[in-house]
């Protein structure tokens, strides 16, 4: 099911109408739930908290670029799914380089591509770079290859009952290095 219908999913089983003043509510208490999340409470929490990636996954984590003076910019915080593995690191998504809309958009399109329809916590996605490429939507921005030398964290791994929650949350960290400041939200 693509992501983007998994909130009318679930007001449909809690036997909401989506006009109805409970459904409003309901969607209005997620939404304030989002809004109190930020990177730290992220990193803070040990239940996510994995050591090692696995490809098709979501993952938060802090990352220091090798060559970040050369880079026009970085996400200190990305939101990866990494879909290639290298000997030194891997090749993967951060969402954080497109808007909330396409990252929305990218993620339907991807939902035909996991290995089950459960969106549990086993729910990967098995596209390759050849089929990202494929895709209406342009995800090039966002492919990025990631050193393991320079992660400066533990994987905090999103189930796919949360992806769609993790794209909307405000927690991208870019920094421009000539300009040396941090960049608003996307």
């Amino acid at each position: 099911m693509p992501i983007i219908d998994k909130q009318q999913r679930r007001i449909e089983r809690a036997n909401l109408s989506a006009s109805s003043q409970k459904a409003r509510e309901w969607i209005q208490k997620k939404a304030d739930e989002l809004r109190g999340l930020n990177r730290r409470e992220l990193l803070r929490d040990t239940k996510r908290k994995e050591t090692a990636f696995h490809l098709g996954a979501m993952y938060f984590f802090v990352y220091n670029p090798k060559m970040k003076d050369k880079l026009p910019r970085y996400d200190l915080f990305p939101l990866v799914i990494p879909f290639d593995r290298f000997a030194d690191g891997f090749l993967g998504i951060n969402l954080h380089y497109l808007s909330v809309g396409t990252r929305a958009a990218l993620l339907n399109k991807l939902s035909v591509f996991t290995n089950d329809n459960k969106y549990d916590e086993k729910t990967r996605f098995t596209f390759t770079y050849a089929i990202l490429k494929g895709l209406s939507i342009d995800a090039s921005p966002a492919v990025k290859r990631y050193l393991t030398t320079n992660i400066r964290s533990r994987f905090i791994k999103i189930d796919a009952s949360e992806w769609d929650i993790a794209i909307s949350l405000p927690v991208e960290s870019f920094i421009y290095p000539s300009k040396n400041k941090h960049s608003p939200p996307v």
